[in-house]
């Protein structure tokens, strides 16, 4: 299937405090984002015409920024407001939005400090992460040769471009091999997370999810859990070891792009999609889609 290039649609985009036409909005091959990985992201989902959790992708953006030592040159209701403008440019209710902040080209080296930091805000319409017909069965998921680093050696906190090449390297193997992602452990051998989604277990009627000690604590994962926790359904944070997957009953992964997405199996292990993966694809489904109505009377309750 012909996919566009992301250089060449039609449209418009927000860089740098305004809309420019999509195939204008240019860098120079020489910012220190592409040679220096000095750039920071968030995957954003339009729901009816609603980003969903804006404002906690929003701060995020801003402290990954903060992390790798960069000032955004606007304000937090400023990048939400343009979020909704990039969607609303392109005559969108349901898109994938990315913010992404990086430095530009005015200095060429490891040091950065004197490079601009710009920011642009791009929304296209993304269907599925994973192919639907297959979602619902349970996607197979390979095991990882690449291992989550520890926290002392990269800014794992921030959700930073750089930490995502090998992420990129086990979806290629992973897919290679006719697996529809991989699972990657982190530096001491515990279960982490997917390329690009947190990832929760089922064992008696408990949810069980790796602690974020070394990766990202997604926005969709903190929602799942409080939409199982309303539910009733236990939630627990810990160190999971691989073996103790064939303890498991059921298991997903959950992110913005993957959404919940049942998992059939991992590597040697097997899991079936039950009654706690469909209760919570379910209630997020219902979650993402709530009237702005509704939204707005919840956060006034609060």
């Amino acid at each position: 299937m012909a996919v566009t290039p992301f250089d060449d649609r039609e449209g418009s985009l927000w860089l740098d405090g305004k809309l420019v036409p999509w195939r204008e909005a240019k860098t120079h091959v020489l910012t220190h984002g592409l040679h220096y990985a000095s750039s920071v992201f968030e995957g954003e989902r339009m729901y009816s015409g609603r980003i969903y959790k804006l404002e906690e992708h929003t701060a995020r953006l801003f402290e990954s920024a903060r992390i790798l030592d960069m000032k955004i040159p606007f304000t937090q209701k400023e990048v939400c407001d343009a979020s909704t403008l990039a969607c609303e440019a392109q005559g969108f209710k349901d898109a994938y939005v990315r913010p992404v902040v990086w430095r530009g080209s005015e200095q060429m080296s490891v040091a950065g400090q004197a490079n601009k930091i710009h920011v642009a805000i791009a929304a296209w319409q993304w269907g599925s992460y994973f192919d639907p017909a297959e979602k619902m069965k349970g996607i197979k998921l390979a095991i990882s040769e690449w291992k989550r680093p520890a926290p002392d050696t990269t800014p794992t906190r921030a959700k930073a471009a750089g930490l995502y090449m090998i992420c990129t390297l086990s979806k290629h193997a992973a897919e290679a091999q006719g697996y529809a992602d991989a699972i990657m452990f982190d530096y001491r051998g515990y279960i982490a997370e997917a390329t690009g989604a947190n990832v929760f277990f089922v064992q008696d009627g408990k949810l069980l999810t790796p602690t974020a000690d070394c990766f990202l604590d997604g926005i969709t994962r903190r929602s799942v859990m409080a939409l199982a926790r309303a539910r009733q359904i236990p939630v627990i944070e810990r160190h999971i070891k691989p073996e103790e997957m064939a303890n498991f009953s059921e298991c997903f992964i959950c992110g913005t792009a993957a959404e919940v997405t049942p998992v059939a199996s991992i590597g040697p292990y097997a899991f079936k999609p039950g009654d706690i993966t469909r209760t919570l694809m379910t209630a997020y489904h219902d979650d993402v889609n709530r009237p702005v109505s509704q939204v707005n009377l919840a956060a006034a309750a609060e």
